[in-house]
């Protein structure tokens, strides 16, 4: 079976569209239409939906979807332990993030990967915790940044504790405080930062059975703040988040215990270039006082 045809149906997959597939892998469309039918002949069943709206794949098409990209990684794997043989560092990386590490992290640790490794290419795909973890569930990236993980699949190692703070604005009874105690958030409207996956603030609510009275969930940190800063309650963001607060807003340190921890979830059996990457990571992280490590 010809590794193009996966390859296409993997690219379809991910940007359900003929169209943008062919253009990304430099085919027409009628190329990735006939790979696409050539497939679902061998197989003797639909793999995508096609209509108006684009491409789905059916429920069969997502059983074998996973299948076909372990195959595809075993093959980057064997060209990766190839080129390693040899001498020669080569490979691609697929790195699941999300905001905070994009602009706090990323950058810095892509141009050390660039001046050690040249031969590996970096893709990165932002998302929140739930569809990191299904992406590398599904075979779609190679490791992620996490807060935990629920699968056996894969391996999570911790990396920084990142401290969470309270966030007011002058408005707030909490404002002239040094420092606020949980307890005292249940008094204001309290703006939630919401995503898919396991909630860091609503973790530390659980813990200390803290019953906030939520008044809006947005799921950008801006959106969030931009509320603060308009007098229209009051949050709790991590350090990573928190850059230049608005003249009248300003964080509080919480007196519990309160901080997200940030990990790396990786494949059971890591390419030598995801390797590679983490061994940069881990070195960054060693010699840069970003927050507190674990």
């Amino acid at each position: 079976m010809s590794l193009v045809k996966y390859e296409i149906l993997d690219k379809v997959a991910r940007l359900n569209s003929f169209t943008k597939a062919a253009e990304i892998l430099g085919l027409t469309q009628s190329a990735i239409s006939h790979a696409i039918s050539s497939l679902e002949k061998d197989y003797g069943f639909a793999l995508v939906h096609r209509n108006k709206h684009g491409v789905t794949l059916t429920d069969e098409g997502v059983i074998m979807l996973t299948a076909i990209r372990n195959v595809l990684h075993a093959e980057e794997m064997l060209k990766q332990e190839a080129a390693k043989i040899i001498g020669v560092t080569k490979g691609k990386v697929r790195i699941g993030t999300f905001s905070s590490i994009s602009t706090k992290m990323m950058p810095k640790i892509i141009q050390l990967m660039d001046r050690q490794y040249p031969g590996i290419e970096i893709e990165l795909r932002e998302g929140d915790y739930f569809e990191i973890e299904q992406w590398l569930k599904e075979g779609e990236i190679d490791c992620g940044f996490l807060n935990k993980t629920h699968t056996k699949q894969t391996q999570f190692t911790p990396l920084l504790q990142d401290e969470l703070f309270c966030i007011v604005s002058s408005k707030s009874t909490l404002f002239n405080k040094e420092s606020v105690d949980l307890n005292e958030i249940e008094t204001e409207p309290f703006i939630l930062t919401t995503y898919n996956g396991p909630n860091d603030v609503l973790a530390i609510f659980e813990r200390y059975r803290i019953n906030p009275t939520i008044r809006f969930k947005l799921f950008d940190e801006k959106g969030v703040i931009s509320m603060v800063e308009h007098n229209l309650g009051i949050t709790i963001l991590p350090q990573l988040v928190i850059d230049q607060l608005p003249k009248n807003v300003r964080k509080l340190k919480i007196k519990q215990e309160s901080f997200r921890t940030i990990g790396l979830a990786t494949k059971l059996q890591m390419s030598p270039a995801t390797e590679k990457f983490v061994e940069v990571l881990m070195h960054w992280l060693s010699t840069n006082e970003i927050v507190h490590k674990v």
